[in-house]
């Protein structure tokens, strides 16, 4: 499954493995990346893509406080996110680390030490990340079409804990909320629903 914890890169920084595969035309990666967006925000919402180049771009400026980012062609199946504005500090600068040759766990260490050096700033009120995601059977390239795709939800507390939340610290049943990251900078809530069936 592809990664949701980098997000959104900085517009003018290429995207090496991208540069190699055939990007959708800009109406195609608009739709893709709106279907992580709540109905009422699709139309508004701000959307990042990729140019022919693989650099990073700003598709269409939107009119209201959703950010989504469409699917990286890149990579198997399908993985479109949408979150609020305030979330771009945080997610631009994980795409960075990325962009700048970090790794997984690399690019947590990294973020982590920047953040406590006070070079980005997570939201001072609770903000909410959507990722609607398929594996590649269920996702047709060529038509843009997604089949059973599953949504799920992450609201990002700045250092909120199981205590100050009354969330466990997994979850139980399928589709119950637990909080990740527990008394840190990138404490969030979790929500993920059971995956649909085939």
């Amino acid at each position: 499954m592809k990664s949701l914890f980098l997000l959104l890169p900085f517009a003018l920084l290429t995207a090496p493995a991208i540069a190699q595969t055939v990007i959708p035309a800009p109406d195609m990666q608009i739709k893709l990346a709106v279907m992580a967006a709540p109905s009422d925000k699709k139309d508004g919402a701000t959307v990042i893509g990729f140019a022919n180049d693989g650099k990073y771009v700003t598709l269409r400026k939107g009119t209201n406080d959703l950010v989504c980012l469409t699917d990286d062609p890149a990579q198997k199946g399908f993985s479109a996110a949408c979150y609020h504005e305030s979330l771009e500090p945080f997610m631009a600068w994980g795409r960075t680390l990325k962009m700048a040759g970090k790794k997984g766990p690399e690019v947590n260490e990294q973020r982590d030490k920047d953040a406590r050096a006070g070079k980005f700033k997570m939201p001072s009120q609770p903000a909410t990340l959507f990722v609607f995601s398929a594996p590649a059977d269920r996702y047709d390239e060529a038509t843009g079409t997604v089949t059973n795709g599953n949504l799920r939800y992450v609201v990002y507390i700045a250092n909120a804990t199981a205590e100050s939340t009354g969330l466990p610290l997994k979850s139980e049943i399928p589709g119950m909320p637990w909080i990740m990251d527990p008394g840190t900078y990138r404490a969030h809530i979790m929500i993920t629903p059971p995956p649909p069936a085939k």
